[in-house]
């Protein structure tokens, strides 16, 4: 446990924890607007039973944000060694949790990702976040990045890459994909730029052969390898054989993407996608979550319409309106003030952040602040993303703000074990 709890608070990064407070905090009310009735009693606590009031998303909500503040203290008061000490205790636990979900979970909403305690729900999809952010600085913290050799490569890869696939399992595509994340932490620490640049030219190359014909999109790239091989001798002497090899993974990769969308994807993905590549090609199905979303926010005008005078809101036109879609709520009623006070809160929370990771002692520290801020802000580019129709609907939640107890656990404990390490920083010395 730690000790001095007095010099320990002061230590305790306080402009980090205004920050959450006050996002958890707009993440209720707007849960609130989102689960809101009119014919809801006027004061509901004092009319309604413990059992009826469980029937209301922001009451619950109230309880998860009661049991998080709980969390918050136990995570401060575990002695700041424990997190890589047991990092891979962690790991190896979580596993074992993401191998046994599909098959115990009862299927909502088409996958098998939510375990039933009692009158709870737990999706260990959220809780594999920390603990692979975890794992993952642990075994960097013991290697040289720039320095490493193959092997570690691919511990790194697996260990990163293991509890996706799993994840995937369960048919969780939203919550897969976050895993992406860890290589903007990777690339602080040293990872090579090349492979972003890669990843990123691959993912472009995929997105262009849904949109552009095959045949002139090969013609194009194939234009622009030749002139490079017209102005510049040294390719043809140098590197011909590397050129032609990715002129032909591009080509598999153009011509292959049709084979992966029709026989890979399952068709709910294949329509989200379609539909983010054009909005009116089913308004009245998969297109209607983003088309009302986007209706509500563009509603909300400047100023909104009001705390609680959402019709979109009230009238339940967008699903999920309190979870994935919570965005669309602020939006509605409070406008473009409300929607760029979050976005700044953001902002704030995420370069405060990088702030505490960068003056960590110990690399465990440092990449697991990254961690932290690359995993949140993937989740609200996003989470922002598919509600205004950037993004396909894959269902990841605003951190702090969206209904759910998994999600505000898994964020909460995410944040509070780097404030955690960071109260300490200037005893945690360099053991590695």
């Amino acid at each position: 446990m730690n000790s001095s709890p007095a010099r320990y608070s002061r230590s305790i990064d306080w402009p980090t924890v205004l920050i959450y407070l006050l996002m958890v905090g707009l993440g209720w009310l707007n849960v609130y607007a989102a689960s809101y009735s009119p014919d809801a009693p006027a004061s509901p606590l004092s009319s309604l039973s413990f059992q009826e009031l469980m029937a209301y998303d922001w009451f619950k909500q109230i309880l998860w944000v009661a049991t998080a503040v709980v969390l918050i203290v136990i995570l401060l008061v575990v002695d700041y060694k424990a997190y890589d000490t047991f990092a891979f205790v962690l790991y190896g636990g979580m596993i074992l949790l993401l191998v046994i979900t599909p098959f115990i979970a009862r299927p909502i909403g088409g996958s098998r990702s939510w375990l039933e305690l009692g009158p709870m729900r737990l999706q260990p999809a959220e809780l594999a976040k920390f603990v692979t952010a975890l794992a993952a600085s642990r075994y960097m913290a013991s290697i040289n990045l720039r320095q490493q050799n193959f092997r570690d490569q691919l511990v790194l890869a697996g260990i990163t890459l293991l509890p996706p696939l799993l994840i995937l399992a369960a048919n969780e595509t939203g919550q897969a994909l976050v895993f992406a994340a860890f290589l903007l932490a990777y690339f602080r620490e040293g990872m090579s730029p090349l492979i972003l640049v890669i990843l990123a030219a691959g993912g472009v190359i995929l997105i262009l052969a849904l949109l552009v014909p095959k045949l002139w999109l090969v013609g194009a790239f194939t234009l622009v390898l030749g002139l490079l091989f017209a102005f510049n001798s040294k390719l043809w002497r140098h590197h011909l054989p590397l050129s032609m090899s990715i002129w032909v993974v591009v080509i598999g990769m153009v011509f292959g993407v049709d084979f992966f969308f029709n026989n890979v994807l399952q068709a709910h993905q294949r329509k989200r996608i379609e539909v983010l590549i054009n909005p009116s090609a089913d308004p009245l199905g998969v297109g209607w979550n983003v088309t009302q979303s986007k209706i509500a926010i563009g509603s909300g005008g400047f100023a909104g319409k009001g705390f609680l005078q959402g019709t979109q809101t009230k009238f339940d036109f967008v699903p999920a309106q309190s979870t994935d879609f919570i965005f669309c709520t602020i939006g509605e009623e409070w406008g473009w003030l409300g929607t760029t006070l979050v976005v700044v809160l953001f902002m704030a929370l995420l370069v405060r952040i990088v702030y505490v990771a960068e003056r960590q002692k110990s690399v465990f520290g440092r990449t697991y602040g990254y961690c932290v801020a690359s995993i949140i802000f993937f989740h609200f580019c996003v989470n922002i993303g598919m509600t205004i129709g950037l993004a396909p609907v894959v269902g990841i939640p605003l951190p702090f703000f969206s209904y759910g107890g998994s999600s505000l656990w898994s964020f909460t404990t995410l944040l509070f074990i780097l404030l955690a390490l960071d109260a300490y920083r200037k005893q945690d010395l360099e053991r590695y």
